[in-house]
This record gives C-alpha cells, sequence and structure tokens, in this order.
C-alpha cells in the first residue's frame, strides 16, 4: 500500500502465525488484512465480526481508528491470540 493513504493506529503485535511469533500493525488497514487473512483462526465468533465491521467503518471514516484497534484486540482475544503491548503483564507472568 505504498503511497496510499495510511489510517493510523497506536501500533500493535499480534500473535497470528503460532506462538511467539507476531505481526506488526500500525494501521486500520493492517488491521483488516490481518482479519481477512487465511491465517485468521476462527471467522465465526461474533467478535470477529464486530472487529472486521469497525474496521471497515474506521477505513470510512465514520469512527475513529481506535475504536477499531480496540474491536481488533477484543476479537484477537476471544481467538487466543496475544497482542503487545497490551498483554504485555500476561505475557511476562507466562514467561
Amino acid at each position: 500500500m505504498d503511497g496510499m493513504h495510511r489510517t493510523p493506529i497506536t501500533p500493535l503485535d499480534v500473535e497470528i502465525d503460532g506462538v511467539g511469533k507476531y505481526a506488526p500493525t500500525s494501521s486500520v488497514e493492517d488491521l483488516t488484512a490481518l482479519l481477512t487473512s487465511l491465517e485468521w483462526p476462527n471467522k465465526k465468533p461474533k467478535e470477529f465480526h464486530r472487529a472486521l465491521l469497525t474496521s471497515f467503518d474506521a477505513l470510512d471514516d465514520v469512527i475513529e481508528p481506535a475504536a477499531a484497534r480496540e474491536a481488533f484486540v477484543i476479537a484477537a482475544h476471544a481467538a487466543g491470540m496475544h497482542v503487545l503491548p497490551d498483554d504485555m503483564a500476561e505475557v511476562r507472568k507466562a514467561g
């Protein structure tokens, strides 16, 4: 998406490629790409659908990008994935 408008968010890393393997994100476009990727583990829960719709709304400037980020984190947690830096305390405890 080089040269195209990006909708920035507070950066995060999501554990989507397996335990300890994190994908970095810094935009709503990145969130949407991860949600629609083949790697997303379960696309049936309501949290996933809410995150996807919220991302589309943020891309259309209907809502703030932070709301899309928040919905994404909830969906990632529902799918059993860690999100950094949001889950840093939990990851440190487990380590």
